[in-house]
């Protein structure tokens, strides 16, 4: 039936409940909260199925097909182990863990266990995304040089942001979707990394800029903040033109320009609910397949900026409580 649980009932599960609900209503299931009472609002509101006071009930439904953890960065860990041991697949939001550590310990258990598991980040899913890369690969601006990437929202005064235990910061919450657009279409034969912050009076990396310099020569140059808004746009640069992403945290429009002049456009599908239902697609796809991990998301390329995320923050003097 391809039943979707729930874990956590803050914004983001009202955006997947949202999308469950112009997607395919039927996988809408089951919903936790630490609050019973949560749980239930949270149901009642969406017209989910089942509320548990507890994350342990809803991985114990053996009617639940799709666990996806919806909590901070800083329980993902915990919460993603709990559904694995259970025995139930896992969709687990951006950031994948805390930390490296986290991530190499979650997948090896995921493998070991022989569960499903990927990262939530709905970008690497989408049509639009994947068009960009086609079009790269179609050479339609000569050979890419340069790329460009910025992702900033106020969120000065948010606790997620500005606590430490909540792995707070905008390299998790935002700098990740910046490293995904890098990554996707520069990839990662990385030759030197130079990047600066501006943290915080509780230590978190509020402003982050990071330029990356490639051993064939390219260049990406990224942002990500949570002082000031940006058009989130994305823009890759070759000898015979450029591409243009408009709001690289969810692709609208791309552009290709020639000689300074937009010649041709392509938008995201006109059925789109919210942009993730693509993951969810994905993962019930490679769930349906038999395998532990979905193609779009590989485990080794999320353990990699983990592992690149980890670099940054040791390069600034961010620390979580967990590492």
């Amino acid at each position: 039936m391809n039943k979707v649980g729930i874990i956590g009932a803050g914004w983001i599960a009202d955006k997947m409940a949202e999308t469950l609900t112009g997607f395919n209503p039927s996988m809408k299931y089951a919903i936790a909260a630490r609050d019973l009472d949560r749980a239930r609002q949270f149901a009642s509101k969406w017209g989910f199925q089942k509320a548990y006071g507890s994350y342990a009930e809803l991985v114990d439904d053996p009617e639940v097909d799709l666990v996806y953890v919806a909590t901070p960065h800083s329980h993902h860990f915990e919460h993603a182990s709990l559904a694995i041991n259970a025995g139930k697949p896992v969709l687990c939001e951006k950031a994948f863990t805390a930390n490296a550590r986290e991530a190499d310990s979650l997948l090896n258990l995921a493998h070991k266990k022989g569960i499903f598991i990927t990262e939530a980040i709905w970008t690497r899913y989408m049509p639009l995304s994947l068009k960009v890369r086609d079009l790269l690969e179609q050479g339609v601006i000569g050979t890419p040089r340069l790329l460009n990437a910025s992702l900033c929202y106020m969120m000065e005064f948010k606790e997620r942001i500005l606590n430490p235990s909540l792995c707070g910061g905008a390299l998790l919450d935002l700098g990740v979707y910046s490293i995904n657009f890098c990554r996707m279409y520069f990839g990662a034969d990385i030759a030197e990394t130079t990047s600066s912050c501006v943290k915080s009076s509780t230590g978190m990396d509020m402003h982050d800029n990071i330029s990356f310099t490639y051993k064939d020569g390219r260049m990406a140059n990224i942002q990500a903040s949570t002082l000031c808004m940006c058009g989130r746009l994305g823009q890759i640069c070759g000898t015979d033109g450029y591409i243009t992403v408009n709001n690289i945290n969810c692709p609208e429009r791309v552009t290709v320009y020639k000689d300074y002049q937009p010649v041709c456009t392509f938008s995201a599908p006109s059925g789109q609910v919210t942009g993730y239902e693509y993951q969810v697609a994905a993962s019930f796809d490679a769930i349906s397949k038999g395998l532990l991990e979905s193609p779009y998301m590989p485990h080794q390329e999320t353990l990699d900026i983990m592992i690149q995320m980890d670099a940054l923050r040791r390069q600034w003097g961010v620390v979580y409580p967990m590492d």
